[in-house]
């Protein structure tokens, strides 16, 4: 298979369209300004990583501009509560992320003096970096020549070389790709243009390669096999599990609620109290009611897609007494009640009562 240079000028080309085609982010520092000499704020690219981690761009932005609205520096998050932190961040998912974004911003004011270390091993040490988003804070907060290859670049690699290993196996041969096409010069900027080609030309459905700056060394576009990479190994489907929630209120407004153990899926957010989530083919679990009252089934049912599973939720509702003390939980006065603080899944059970 004939290949290109990956010494040739790839990267030059590249940045010579990001300069023009940028994409304008909340946390980004665009071409001309860093020409300029204004530097990305460590703190914002790295909250911006760790968000973006199996999320949009256009779920992201309002989460990330309210964040930095309410804890504009890494010392502001580190010493917020973190029932704040975690209502703040109910409806993005993965909420691990959100404990140890805690965990991390904490470390860096205890460790670092409130400062992101300008050093990749450094980074890798705090809590919740791994390499991915090592690299992405070296690159593109310190203009270190580190490859970020996330879904964008990867695509972007398999089209490039013509690469038809299915991932996740052709994930080395793709790394050692955009590795060698990394450049000295501008690495934190080049990182962002591989990601922006992705997202904005060599797109999953319908590249637009005609427009490509890279559309003549590309062999993918070569030998008309754009459109078939990269290639994924299929995956399983994803089991189906169900369980119950007892939604509860007082005569006085307030909510009957929980804040779920640190560890496990929605860790340490705030929820209905319910029962385990089982596997579909045994009997739904009922579990025992979180305060004794006349429990009703509401119509329908909760039905939310995790990342490994599908969930189904029977909802049951109550009317509580003022006396009542539950065995479960706690109340929420309803001023102090957001239904925004919930996850999804929880929020689902909360509009089917509506």
């Amino acid at each position: 298979m004939r290949d290109t240079d990956p010494s040739g000028d790839l990267p030059l080309i590249l940045l010579e369209w990001y300069d023009v085609h940028a994409r304008a982010m909340p946390w980004r520092v665009p071409p001309a300004a860093r020409v300029a000499g204004v530097r990305p704020d460590p703190y914002r690219i790295w909250l911006s990583e760790v968000m973006l981690q199996q999320t949009t761009v256009a779920t992201v932005r309002d989460y990330f501009q309210r964040f930095t609205a309410r804890w504009p520096t890494v010392a502001d998050l580190a010493a917020a509560a973190d029932a704040d932190v975690m209502g703040e961040w109910a409806g993005l998912g993965y909420y691990a992320r959100a404990r140890n974004l805690l965990k991390c911003a904490r470390a860096v004011v205890a460790d670092h003096d409130g400062h992101f270390p300008a050093d990749h091993a450094a980074l890798l040490k705090l809590p919740g970096i791994g390499p991915y988003t090592a690299a992405a804070v070296s690159s593109i907060a310190f203009d270190l020549p580190f490859t970020v290859l996330d879904g964008n670049v990867e695509r972007v690699m398999a089209r490039l070389y013509d690469i038809h290993t299915p991932l996740p196996a052709a994930k080395p041969e793709l790394m050692a790709r955009a590795e060698a096409l990394t450049p000295a010069i501008r690495p934190g900027d080049y990182a962002q243009a591989v990601m922006d080609l992705g997202a904005t030309i060599c797109t999953p459905k319908s590249p637009a390669c005609g427009i490509c700056p890279w559309r003549d060394p590309c062999l993918a576009r070569r030998n008309g096999t754009a459109a078939a990479l990269p290639k994924k190994t299929p995956k399983k489907p994803k089991p189906i599990r169900h369980g119950t929630v007892y939604l509860g209120q007082r005569a006085d407004g307030a909510w009957l609620l929980e804040t779920r153990p640190d560890k496990g899926l929605l860790g340490g957010m705030l929820g209905w109290p319910g029962t385990d989530w089982i596997n579909a083919d045994t009997p739904r679990p009922t579990g025992t009611p979180p305060a004794s009252a006349d429990w009703q089934p509401l119509a329908g049912e909760v039905r939310h897609t995790f990342t490994h599973f599908h969930l189904m939720l029977t909802v049951m509702h109550a009317p509580l007494p003022s006396e009542v003390d539950p065995e479960r939980g706690h109340f929420v006065a309803p001023d102090d009640f957001r239904p925004s603080d919930l996850p999804t899944v929880m929020r689902k059970a909360y509009d089917l009562l509506r």
